[in-house]
């Protein structure tokens, strides 16, 4: 009875760690072709496994590794250049610069340099104004490359102005505009401009764009910081800068910002020697 009762316990034991091995074997291959840049194999079981992220409980949530800007309660992220952005019903709105008494951009406290963003913004409705006086804001990525806000619903202005453009360079492919009073959706992926040692530019700023889920910019490679009137151009900068939302002195109002640092990986992938 005791030896039986011996082998039962190695035979679990031999059968524990038969499982536990297999458990321990990552799926995949290493008998396979090497994949451009010699360092992985076409289905390479030693490849790391991508990280794991949470996504938002409900479509345009803060994904689990997201930097929250702006929940509908607090600007503590941010900073104005004048007077405190109201904040009502949890969105916040520019206020007029009759009350501010001058351009009163909202500058984030954190800087930033690779990251994709969520934004929701909200023309005035009834509007007022026409072309670039109404309903106009806007997003600057490192305070200085400016995707366009604007009403662009029945709202002619010109193509590199309206809402969804590069402004002052490239027009949005489409005008996916919602109508004044109803909120509208970015979702953006910027990429910051790459600069040598001696200050030329290696790389320039990339920026993809769907307004309303309609993508409206395709890894469009930008001019340069952004100019009313002129070309734009670049100058060497550092590689993380706060992000700005403009005053305009029109009375456009954000909800749910929040943004997601990239990894270089995210972008080196046509990047000469690593992304460097």
């Amino acid at each position: 009875m005791k030896t039986c009762l011996m082998a039962s316990v190695a035979t679990a034991m031999t059968l524990m760690a038969t499982g536990s091995v297999a458990a321990q074997e990552k799926p995949g291959f290493k008998d396979t072709p090497m994949l451009p840049g010699g360092q992985w194999r076409v289905h390479d079981a030693d490849r790391p496994a991508p990280v794991v992220v949470a996504p938002a409980a409900t479509p345009g949530g803060p994904p689990a590794d997201a930097v929250v800007l702006f929940d509908g309660r607090s600007l503590d992220s941010w900073k104005p250049d004048r007077i405190a952005w109201p904040i009502a019903d949890g969105a916040v709105t520019i206020p007029s610069r009759a009350k501010s008494g001058g351009e009163n951009n909202l500058v984030s406290k954190q800087s930033f340099g690779d990251v994709q963003m969520h934004l929701e913004f909200r023309s005035p409705n009834p509007p007022t104004k026409t072309s670039q006086d109404r309903g106009n804001s806007g997003i600057w990525f490192m305070q200085r490359y400016e995707l366009q806000i604007l009403d662009g619903s029945q709202n002619p202005t010109y193509a590199d102005g309206t809402v969804g453009a590069v402004y002052g360079w490239k027009p949005p492919l489409v005008n996916a505009s919602r109508r004044p009073g109803e909120w509208q959706t970015y979702d953006i992926v910027f990429e910051r401009p790459r600069f040598a040692a001696d200050g030329s530019l290696v790389r320039p700023a990339y920026v993809t764009a769907l307004l309303n889920g309609v993508l409206v910019q395709n890894h469009q490679a930008m001019l340069g910081t952004t100019i009313w009137r002129q070309v734009a151009s670049y100058k060497a900068h550092a590689d993380a800068a706060p992000i700005q939302l403009q005053d305009h002195d029109s009375p456009v109002s954000f909800r749910n910002i929040w943004v997601r640092p990239l990894p270089e990986a995210a972008i080196a992938q046509d990047l000469k020697k690593d992304g460097k």
